[in-house]
Protein backbone atom coordinates (compact mmCIF):
# COMPACT_ATOMS: atom_id res chain seq x y z
CA UNK A 1 0.00 0.00 0.00
CA UNK A 2 0.97 3.47 -1.04
CA UNK A 3 -0.08 6.14 1.19
CA UNK A 4 -0.12 9.92 1.50
CA UNK A 5 -1.15 11.43 4.52
CA UNK A 6 -1.80 15.43 4.50
CA UNK A 7 1.33 15.51 1.62
CA UNK A 8 2.15 19.40 0.98
CA UNK A 9 4.67 21.01 -1.04
CA UNK A 10 5.50 24.89 -1.34
CA UNK A 11 7.39 26.65 -3.56
CA UNK A 12 8.24 30.27 -1.81
CA UNK A 13 4.56 31.29 -1.30
CA UNK A 14 3.10 29.40 -3.67
CA UNK A 15 1.77 26.09 -2.61
CA UNK A 16 1.99 23.46 -5.54
CA UNK A 17 0.50 20.19 -3.50
CA UNK A 18 -2.01 21.01 -0.92
CA UNK A 19 -2.98 18.57 2.04
CA UNK A 20 -3.32 15.18 -0.28
CA UNK A 21 -4.42 11.88 1.30
CA UNK A 22 -4.48 9.44 -1.19
CA UNK A 23 -3.97 4.73 -0.44
CA UNK A 24 -3.17 2.98 -3.37
CA UNK A 25 -3.22 -0.50 -2.91
CA UNK A 26 -0.59 -2.80 -4.44
CA UNK A 27 -1.14 -3.46 -8.23
CA UNK A 28 -3.82 -0.55 -8.89
CA UNK A 29 -3.51 1.41 -12.04
CA UNK A 30 -4.28 4.83 -11.02
CA UNK A 31 -4.33 8.00 -13.53
CA UNK A 32 -3.66 11.38 -11.59
CA UNK A 33 -5.92 14.18 -14.28
CA UNK A 34 -6.29 18.01 -13.99
CA UNK A 35 -5.14 21.16 -15.55
CA UNK A 36 -1.20 22.21 -15.87
CA UNK A 37 0.01 23.73 -13.00
CA UNK A 38 -2.70 21.46 -10.72
CA UNK A 39 0.43 19.56 -9.03
CA UNK A 40 0.45 16.61 -10.33
CA UNK A 41 3.85 16.14 -11.61
CA UNK A 42 5.12 18.25 -8.24
CA UNK A 43 2.77 15.06 -6.50
CA UNK A 44 4.77 12.46 -8.42
CA UNK A 45 8.46 13.74 -7.68
CA UNK A 46 7.32 13.66 -4.58
CA UNK A 47 6.83 9.83 -4.32
CA UNK A 48 9.64 9.04 -6.07
CA UNK A 49 11.29 11.69 -3.54
CA UNK A 50 13.37 14.04 -6.47
CA UNK A 51 11.82 16.86 -4.38
CA UNK A 52 10.96 16.15 -0.77
CA UNK A 53 7.61 17.42 0.87
CA UNK A 54 7.37 20.11 2.92
CA UNK A 55 4.75 18.87 5.22
CA UNK A 56 2.76 15.34 5.37
CA UNK A 57 4.08 11.49 5.76
CA UNK A 58 4.47 9.13 2.68
CA UNK A 59 4.94 5.56 3.31
CA UNK A 60 4.89 2.41 1.16
CA UNK A 61 3.79 -0.48 3.74
CA UNK A 62 6.28 -0.44 6.86
CA UNK A 63 9.07 1.78 5.31
CA UNK A 64 8.63 6.11 5.90
CA UNK A 65 9.45 7.31 2.23
CA UNK A 66 9.30 10.48 3.23
CA UNK A 67 12.59 10.01 6.11
CA UNK A 68 14.51 8.09 3.68
CA UNK A 69 18.28 8.94 3.53
CA UNK A 70 21.20 7.60 1.65
CA UNK A 71 21.44 4.44 0.87
CA UNK A 72 17.44 3.68 1.80
CA UNK A 73 16.40 6.16 -0.17
CA UNK A 74 18.50 5.19 -3.12
CA UNK A 75 16.78 1.34 -3.28
CA UNK A 76 13.86 3.29 -2.62
CA UNK A 77 14.08 5.06 -5.90
CA UNK A 78 15.26 1.53 -7.50
CA UNK A 79 11.82 0.09 -6.23
CA UNK A 80 9.81 3.19 -7.57
CA UNK A 81 10.58 3.29 -11.13
CA UNK A 82 10.34 6.82 -13.07
CA UNK A 83 9.21 7.62 -16.16
CA UNK A 84 9.47 11.38 -18.04
CA UNK A 85 7.68 13.09 -20.15
CA UNK A 86 11.22 13.56 -22.27
CA UNK A 87 12.48 9.99 -21.73
CA UNK A 88 15.57 10.74 -19.91
CA UNK A 89 17.58 8.31 -22.36
CA UNK A 90 21.61 8.95 -23.22
CA UNK A 91 20.84 9.90 -26.90
CA UNK A 92 24.70 8.48 -27.72
CA UNK A 93 24.65 5.62 -26.06
CA UNK A 94 22.78 2.16 -27.97
CA UNK A 95 19.35 1.35 -26.82
CA UNK A 96 20.52 -1.78 -24.70
CA UNK A 97 23.64 0.65 -22.73
CA UNK A 98 20.49 2.33 -21.68
CA UNK A 99 18.27 -0.05 -20.77
CA UNK A 100 21.02 -2.11 -18.87
CA UNK A 101 21.47 1.51 -16.87
CA UNK A 102 18.22 0.60 -14.77
CA UNK A 103 20.50 -2.40 -13.16
CA UNK A 104 22.94 0.27 -11.39
CA UNK A 105 21.45 0.20 -8.05
CA UNK A 106 21.18 -3.39 -7.95
CA UNK A 107 24.92 -3.26 -8.67
CA UNK A 108 28.37 -2.53 -6.51
CA UNK A 109 30.14 0.93 -7.45
CA UNK A 110 33.27 -1.19 -9.41
CA UNK A 111 31.10 -2.93 -12.00
CA UNK A 112 29.27 0.61 -12.30
CA UNK A 113 32.52 2.44 -13.25
CA UNK A 114 33.83 -0.25 -15.28
CA UNK A 115 30.59 -0.16 -17.25
CA UNK A 116 30.26 -4.18 -16.75
CA UNK A 117 27.49 -5.73 -17.55
CA UNK A 118 27.22 -9.77 -16.87
CA UNK A 119 25.86 -12.06 -19.99
CA UNK A 120 22.26 -12.90 -17.58
CA UNK A 121 21.60 -8.62 -17.25
CA UNK A 122 22.03 -8.30 -21.23
CA UNK A 123 19.74 -11.02 -21.91
CA UNK A 124 17.27 -9.63 -19.53
CA UNK A 125 17.71 -6.37 -21.48
CA UNK A 126 16.74 -7.81 -24.58
CA UNK A 127 13.86 -9.56 -23.27
CA UNK A 128 12.56 -6.05 -21.95
CA UNK A 129 12.94 -4.57 -25.30
CA UNK A 130 11.27 -7.92 -26.93
CA UNK A 131 8.33 -7.39 -24.71
CA UNK A 132 7.96 -4.01 -25.85
CA UNK A 133 8.48 -4.65 -29.59
CA UNK A 134 11.59 -2.84 -30.24
CA UNK A 135 14.39 -5.84 -30.07
CA UNK A 136 15.27 -4.62 -33.50
CA UNK A 137 16.92 -1.36 -32.21
CA UNK A 138 18.80 -2.58 -29.53
CA UNK A 139 22.24 -1.70 -31.02
CA UNK A 140 21.33 1.85 -32.65
CA UNK A 141 21.72 4.46 -30.80
CA UNK A 142 18.71 6.13 -28.86
CA UNK A 143 19.25 9.37 -29.94
CA UNK A 144 18.02 8.26 -33.68
CA UNK A 145 14.95 6.46 -32.67
CA UNK A 146 11.45 8.39 -32.68
CA UNK A 147 9.46 10.04 -29.73
CA UNK A 148 7.35 6.70 -29.24
CA UNK A 149 10.36 4.41 -29.58
CA UNK A 150 12.09 6.40 -26.83
CA UNK A 151 9.40 6.04 -24.49
CA UNK A 152 9.33 2.47 -24.62
CA UNK A 153 13.20 2.15 -24.10
CA UNK A 154 12.59 3.92 -21.07
CA UNK A 155 9.77 2.02 -19.86
CA UNK A 156 11.85 -1.37 -20.44
CA UNK A 157 14.77 0.48 -18.51
CA UNK A 158 12.32 0.60 -15.63
CA UNK A 159 11.30 -3.02 -15.84
CA UNK A 160 15.33 -3.80 -15.37
CA UNK A 161 14.68 -2.16 -12.16
CA UNK A 162 12.91 -5.31 -10.89
CA UNK A 163 10.26 -1.88 -10.07
CA UNK A 164 7.24 -2.62 -6.88
CA UNK A 165 6.13 0.62 -8.42
CA UNK A 166 6.22 2.75 -11.55
CA UNK A 167 5.48 6.24 -12.02
CA UNK A 168 4.57 7.82 -15.25
CA UNK A 169 5.18 11.58 -15.68
CA UNK A 170 3.09 12.79 -18.74
CA UNK A 171 4.53 9.66 -20.63
CA UNK A 172 2.50 10.43 -23.76
CA UNK A 173 2.20 14.41 -23.63
CA UNK A 174 4.34 14.45 -26.77
CA UNK A 175 3.39 11.28 -28.59
CA UNK A 176 0.87 11.34 -31.35
CA UNK A 177 -1.80 8.69 -30.93
CA UNK A 178 -0.66 5.51 -32.29
CA UNK A 179 2.50 5.70 -30.55
CA UNK A 180 0.59 6.76 -27.54
CA UNK A 181 -1.74 4.06 -27.41
CA UNK A 182 1.57 1.47 -27.47
CA UNK A 183 2.90 3.09 -25.06
CA UNK A 184 -0.20 3.16 -22.31
CA UNK A 185 -1.09 -0.83 -23.50
CA UNK A 186 2.46 -1.18 -22.69
CA UNK A 187 2.28 0.33 -19.01
CA UNK A 188 -1.30 -1.36 -18.75
CA UNK A 189 -0.26 -5.11 -19.72
CA UNK A 190 2.87 -4.35 -17.13
CA UNK A 191 0.12 -3.44 -14.59
CA UNK A 192 -2.00 -6.61 -14.97
CA UNK A 193 0.75 -9.23 -15.78
CA UNK A 194 2.97 -7.95 -13.31
CA UNK A 195 0.81 -6.59 -10.58
CA UNK A 196 3.00 -3.83 -10.47
CA UNK A 197 1.37 -0.47 -9.47
CA UNK A 198 1.27 1.67 -11.36
CA UNK A 199 0.53 6.08 -11.31
CA UNK A 200 0.30 7.98 -14.19
CA UNK A 201 -0.45 11.49 -14.82
CA UNK A 202 -2.25 11.84 -18.01
CA UNK A 203 -3.47 15.69 -19.76
CA UNK A 204 -6.41 13.27 -21.80
CA UNK A 205 -9.76 12.11 -19.97
CA UNK A 206 -10.38 9.45 -22.83
CA UNK A 207 -7.17 7.89 -21.90
CA UNK A 208 -7.78 7.84 -18.09
CA UNK A 209 -11.27 6.05 -18.45
CA UNK A 210 -9.71 3.68 -21.18
CA UNK A 211 -6.78 2.61 -18.82
CA UNK A 212 -6.98 3.22 -15.58
CA UNK A 213 -9.39 1.76 -12.86
CA UNK A 214 -8.79 4.59 -10.84
CA UNK A 215 -8.35 8.54 -11.44
CA UNK A 216 -7.58 11.11 -9.23
CA UNK A 217 -8.61 14.56 -9.97
CA UNK A 218 -6.28 17.46 -8.90
CA UNK A 219 -7.06 21.40 -8.86
CA UNK A 220 -4.90 24.22 -7.77
CA UNK A 221 -2.97 21.49 -5.30
CA UNK A 222 -6.15 19.46 -3.94
CA UNK A 223 -7.54 16.49 -4.85
CA UNK A 224 -11.14 17.27 -5.90
CA UNK A 225 -12.02 13.67 -7.09
CA UNK A 226 -11.16 10.66 -6.20
CA UNK A 227 -13.13 7.50 -7.58
CA UNK A 228 -12.97 4.73 -10.18
CA UNK A 229 -13.55 6.04 -13.96
CA UNK A 230 -16.71 5.14 -14.42
CA UNK A 231 -17.88 7.79 -11.42
CA UNK A 232 -16.03 10.32 -13.75
CA UNK A 233 -19.29 12.45 -14.96
CA UNK A 234 -19.56 15.85 -16.43
CA UNK A 235 -19.76 17.52 -13.13
CA UNK A 236 -16.50 16.03 -11.64
CA UNK A 237 -14.97 16.97 -14.97
CA UNK A 238 -16.40 20.75 -14.75
CA UNK A 239 -14.51 20.44 -10.94
CA UNK A 240 -10.88 19.01 -12.22
CA UNK A 241 -10.76 21.41 -14.88
CA UNK A 242 -12.31 24.10 -12.63
CA UNK A 243 -14.88 24.98 -15.39
CA UNK A 244 -17.10 28.29 -14.61
CA UNK A 245 -20.85 28.95 -14.61
CA UNK A 246 -21.33 25.11 -15.40
CA UNK A 247 -19.74 25.70 -19.02
CA UNK A 248 -19.01 22.28 -20.81
CA UNK A 249 -15.88 21.15 -21.17
CA UNK A 250 -15.19 19.70 -24.78
CA UNK A 251 -13.67 16.19 -24.40
CA UNK A 252 -12.65 16.67 -27.47
CA UNK A 253 -9.56 19.14 -26.84
CA UNK A 254 -8.59 16.79 -24.01
CA UNK A 255 -8.33 13.47 -25.94
CA UNK A 256 -5.95 11.87 -28.50
CA UNK A 257 -8.27 9.51 -29.72
CA UNK A 258 -7.05 6.63 -28.16
CA UNK A 259 -9.15 3.49 -28.54
CA UNK A 260 -8.20 0.43 -26.96
CA UNK A 261 -7.43 -2.23 -29.11
CA UNK A 262 -7.33 -6.44 -28.74
CA UNK A 263 -4.13 -6.69 -29.65
CA UNK A 264 -1.18 -3.73 -28.72
CA UNK A 265 0.66 -2.54 -32.61
CA UNK A 266 4.39 -3.34 -32.40
CA UNK A 267 7.24 -2.55 -34.62
CA UNK A 268 7.90 -5.01 -37.68
CA UNK A 269 11.36 -7.24 -35.85
CA UNK A 270 14.44 -7.78 -37.62
CA UNK A 271 16.45 -10.88 -36.37
CA UNK A 272 19.86 -9.70 -35.22
CA UNK A 273 22.95 -12.01 -35.52
CA UNK A 274 23.63 -13.84 -32.26
CA UNK A 275 27.36 -12.11 -31.97
CA UNK A 276 26.17 -8.38 -32.17
CA UNK A 277 23.65 -9.23 -29.32
CA UNK A 278 26.50 -10.45 -26.95
CA UNK A 279 29.02 -8.34 -28.37
CA UNK A 280 30.07 -5.08 -25.59
CA UNK A 281 27.20 -2.68 -25.68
Amino acid sequence: MLELSNVTRRFGKNTAVDSVTVSIPQGQMVGIIGRSGAGKSTLLRMINRLIDPSEGDIRFGEKQVSALKGRDLRDWQRDCAMIFQQFNLVPRLNVLTNVLLGRLNHRNTILNLLNIFTPEERAQALLALERLGIEQTALQRAGTLSGGQQQRVAIARALMQNPKVILADEPIASLDPLNAQIVMDSLKDINERDGITVVTNLHTLDTARTYCERVIGMYQGRVVFDGPSSALTREAVRQIYGSQDNAEISEAITSTSIKQSSTQPSAPVTPMPAQQIASPA
